[in-house]
């Protein structure tokens, strides 16, 4: 689709503030990562992608219209969508690298000309600051697929020299590793989550009444929480009486006693709002929401009781594909860790791969339960071969990557096998080539790479809910990070050539 030029826009200028030193870095790095940014391309890569949103969103809008369907923007249109599209890169970008909420980042982006600056949205004019749900609709925007195009046309200009540094970087080698991205969750005990559906389903069965649809209810709906909560105390405190089994089983009945009753006065509430949903000051949108909530939980109620009643009364174990981790996420796995502090995790796995000077140029996050790490190797050779275009000269990873097929693939592909042997024997011969032990002291610092990406850019726990989310808001984070990564790469280059020129 055709854009329009774009013209730069008149702001006002960055505040100078002398005497803080974190405040000058934080500038210097932004206003590098602007030179990237207008020098790479992947703006105009956004413009494009969401121009063709924008005609297919014009378009089913029409449609619900008595007026003409038209598979075309105005001039006028195009500017808006060019504008937003720029916006939304950028404070995505920056969003991630700040590590903030979206309330936060609202305030920030209020607070901050500098960072008004790098969005594009200072001028001279009232300056007009989106809210966070705004900001949350930008982002979403920003598909998978575009996020990683963006991310590829990045590693692939860093790889020429001079066009964003004058000193091209290798990805020849490659450092993988695996870990578990948190998911947002308390620990999933049984009668916990039975606590979680009264408490969710009366919380909607609350914002129905508030709306002038009631059905009779001998209690509050605060009432039923309160009821719960009181039984949730008691029932965390059995393990310290005497007889304390026995009454754990005795809370449990009451506890689905309580969420037999509460899911009926749910299931009738939901019936009402079904039926006159429309009548009240609700949004479409907004009722179908609320009904999502109750049917999301209610579905899930049967086998949250089998589970309670199988582990506290039947003194069972559940197998694993039936337990329920998440009543309101349903793509959450068991991630056994055997680490100090995390034996056992909730979430996602994530394989991440980065090379030398700490660019990441593959990574996967699996919705379902995650292959061993030796089925990960030869997929993640051939997605980086496909997508950068360049022959892997070294890869190296822990012992969980080695297998006699991954040694045979490596050794096919002309590839210096730096992976930790399983066998102590082989290793102590590997421990003799100088270059096996570089790369093994280099792979260890890709778990502090791993640590960076969930602290400072994903978050860990990730906040998001839905699988689809969390894939998404780790493609920006990815991006980010490969942006935030090179601007560095880019300031110390520039720094070392002074340094010499000074020499």
């Amino acid at each position: 689709m055709r854009t329009i030029p774009r013209q730069l826009q008149f702001g006002n200028d960055i505040p100078h503030i002398a005497g803080n030193a974190d405040y000058a870095a934080e500038k210097e790095l932004l206003e590098a990562m602007d030179d990237i940014i207008s020098q790479s391309g992947i703006e105009e890569m956004a413009i494009t992608s969401f121009l063709e949103l924008a005609v297919f969103d014009k378009a089913a809008r029409l449609f619900e219209t008595d007026k003409p369907i038209v598979f075309r923007l105005t001039e006028k249109e195009k500017l808006a969508v060019q504008e937003r599209a720029i916006m939304a890169l950028r404070m995505a970008m920056l969003r991630k690298q700040t590590g903030c909420s979206l309330r936060r980042f609202a305030q920030l982006l209020s607070h901050s000309p500098l960072y008004q600056w790098f969005c594009q949205i200072n001028r001279f004019a009232t300056v007009e600051i989106p809210g966070k749900s705004t900001i949350d609709d930008y982002e979403k925007k920003i598909s998978s697929t575009l996020s990683s195009e963006l991310d590829r046309c990045l590693l692939q200009l860093a790889i020429q020299p001079g066009e964003i540094l004058e000193d091209p970087i290798d990805l020849s080698e490659c450092f993988m590793d695996t870990t578990c991205v948190q998911a947002n969750i308390h620990f999933p005990v049984d009668w916990v989550l039975i606590r979680d559906a009264i408490r969710t389903l009366m919380l909607a069965v609350g914002r129905i009444r508030d709306l002038g649809l009631n059905c009779r209810m001998p209690q509050s709906p605060e009432d039923y929480t309160k009821e719960i909560n009181k039984l949730s105390i008691e029932m965390t405190h059995t393990h310290r009486v005497k007889g304390g089994s026995k009454r754990r089983k005795a809370i449990l009945r009451e506890m689905k006693q309580l969420l037999k009753v509460v899911q009926g006065h749910a299931q009738r509430h939901y019936d009402l709002l079904m039926e006159k949903g429309s009548t009240t000051l609700l949004g479409d949108g907004q009722v179908q929401q609320l009904l999502n909530q109750i049917s999301q939980v209610v579905d899930q109620i049967p086998q949250v009781i089998k589970n309670a009643h199988e582990r506290i009364i039947g003194e069972r174990p559940v197998a694993n594909e039936d337990k329920i981790h998440s009543l309101y996420d349903e793509h959450i796995h068991v991630i056994v860790r055997r680490k100090a502090g995390s034996a056992v995790e909730f979430g996602n796995t994530l394989f991440l791969a980065e090379q030398r000077d700490g660019l990441i140029v593959d990574w996967e996050l699996f919705r379902d339960s995650a292959p061993a790490d030796t089925q990960l190797l030869k997929p993640s050779q051939e997605r980086i071969k496909e997508r950068l275009g360049i022959d892997i000269q070294l890869a190296a990873g822990d012992r969980g990557f080695d297998s006699e097929a991954n040694r045979i693939y490596l050794e096919n592909e002309n590839t210096y096998n730096a992976i930790c042997p399983r066998n102590p024997h082989l290793l102590q011969e590997r421990l003799r080539e100088e270059r096996f032990c570089e790369a093994q002291n280099r792979r260890s610092q890709t778990e502090g790479r791993i640590s960076i990406v969930g602290r400072c850019f994903s978050g860990n726990p990730m906040q998001q809910k839905n699988f689809a989310y969390r894939n998404l808001h780790m493609g920006l984070s990815i991006l980010s990070h490969n942006l935030w990564k090179l601007t560095r790469l880019k300031i110390a280059q520039a720094q070392a050539q002074l340094a010499d020129q000074a020499a």
